[in-house]
């Protein structure tokens, strides 16, 4: 499975970016697609996820700012990221969980995207 994230960049506080990441090969049952990201010096964490419940999870960062997305045909999960902060600056991951059942057993997989880096200027 390959994660293919573009979109970041560049921008000023208050700016907006658009993340987009679309997965392809072998793709079982997709259970969440989402992104995380990494600043420097700092653990990866959460930023937002949709499963295939449709349910969304947001980190408190994010919260009223960004708004994850999917295209359930293609694969893709996108974020939109609106006012942004200088805090924000850091390496965004995409993510994807998937399942496969078969007679005997399940199995699940966990997949990165290599990043994509936001850089917010104060």
């Amino acid at each position: 499975v390959q994660l293919q994230a573009s979109g970041g960049g560049s921008v000023q506080a208050g700016g907006s970016l658009r993340l987009s990441c679309v997965a392809s090969g072998s793709i079982f049952r997709i259970d969440s697609m989402g992104w995380f990201r990494q600043a420097p010096g700092k653990q990866r964490e959460l930023v937002a996820t949709l499963d295939s419940g449709r349910t969304i999870t947001y980190a408190d960062a994010a919260k009223g700012r960004f708004t994850i997305s999917r295209d359930y045909a293609k694969n893709a999960v996108f974020l939109q990221m609106n006012s942004l902060k200088p805090e924000d600056t850091a390496v965004y991951y995409c993510n994807v969980e998937m399942s496969r059942v078969t007679e005997l057993d399940e199995y699940e997989y966990d997949y990165w995207g290599k990043g994509t880096l936001v850089t917010v200027s104060s």
